[in-house]
This record gives structure tokens, sequence and C-alpha cells, in this order.
């Protein structure tokens, strides 16, 4: 019984293997809004922006390189977009944004959003942007971070209890041997 316990919990076992997204990336660039004041303006018609750091998981992003932006990017009112940005091999989903700063001289908005990459599990992050304006001159930065810190832990499939059973059976299975031999 004890053998059988062994061997179906090794067959039995899943390794949860979770691979988060960890680090920043951060983009510059110009951007074209609807209006020509920052402080009416509700989406970026178009942009162009480019990589200026990296860390963590991004690490193998070169610095320079051009990154993909969806437009136009509706944000008033809060729309959300599927692959607001990719670059070296992730890309980003938008699920909502929040304008924390509209004004004539200043745009800031943050967001959440779903990251993905070749070899990393969906990773939960938050997306921050802003636009400045001087004289008429826009001036824009991104930055992205992504948030590993949800609290949500990696399912294990079921593996956990499906060994705790057979623990449990074994267990049991021992103890009536026991109390038979006594006897």
């Amino acid at each position: 019984m004890l053998a059988i316990g062994f061997i179906s919990c090794a067959l039995f076992s899943e390794q949860a293997q979770a691979t988060p997204i960890t680090g920043d990336i951060g983009f510059s660039g110009a951007t074209s809004f609807n209006t020509t004041s920052l402080a009416t303006a509700t989406r970026v018609n178009s942009w162009f922006a480019f990589v200026g750091t990296t860390t963590g998981s991004f690490v193998g992003v070169p610095i320079g390189s051009v990154v993909t932006l969806a437009a136009p990017w509706i944000f008033n009112p809060s729309t959300a977009t599927l692959g607001l940005w990719s670059v070296g091999g992730f890309s980003f989903d938008l699920d909502t944004a929040t304008i924390d700063t509209q004004n004539s001289h200043l745009l800031s908005i943050t967001g959440t959003g779903t990251l993905s990459g070749a070899g990393f599990d969906p990773t939960p992050g938050t997306w921050a942007f802003s636009a400045q304006s001087a004289g008429g001159i826009h001036q824009t930065s991104f930055t992205f971070s992504a948030d590993t810190n949800t609290g949500a832990g990696v399912p294990d499939g079921g593996s956990a209890v499906a060994l705790l059973g057979i623990a449990l059976v074994g267990l049991e299975g021992l103890r009536r041997k026991l109390y038979s031999s006594r006897l």
C-alpha cells in the first residue's frame, strides 16, 4: 500500500512553474493628438517611440528599438486596447486607463493591463504615459512596470489535493495493518 502511495505521488505530482515578467521598460518619442491642446485631447492619433531603458526581463530588448503602438489610442473615455504596444517579443494589452492630470501643459495617464512575452506567463502590469507641452511643442514619455506582487500565487492544477488524498489513504492502510497485527 505504501509503495502504491509513493508511486502515485511521483506520477501525479506536478511542478508549478510560473515565470512572470519582471522589471521595467521605458519609451520616449513623439505623439500627435486629436486636438492642438493637451487640455482637450481625448486620443493619440499617431506616435513614434523607441526604447530608452530596460531592466529585469526586458534587458534583451536593445536600447533604441522602435516600439509599435496602437493608433488611434482613445484614453477619454478609457478604452481597453489589445496590443497597446509591442517591442522585442513583448506586448501589452491595456485594460483600463485613468487620467491623473490633464491641462494645457501636462497630460498624465496611468493604466493597468497584461504583459505577454515568449517564454513568460502573462503578467499583470501598470502603464504610465505622460506628455508635456511648452510653447506648443509636445514632448512625450512612456513607461511600463511589471507588477508581479499581485498576491495571487501560482495554481498547482490540484496536485497538492491529490497528494494529500493519497497520503491519507496510505496512512489509513498503515493504521489498519498495525491494528490487525495487534489482534
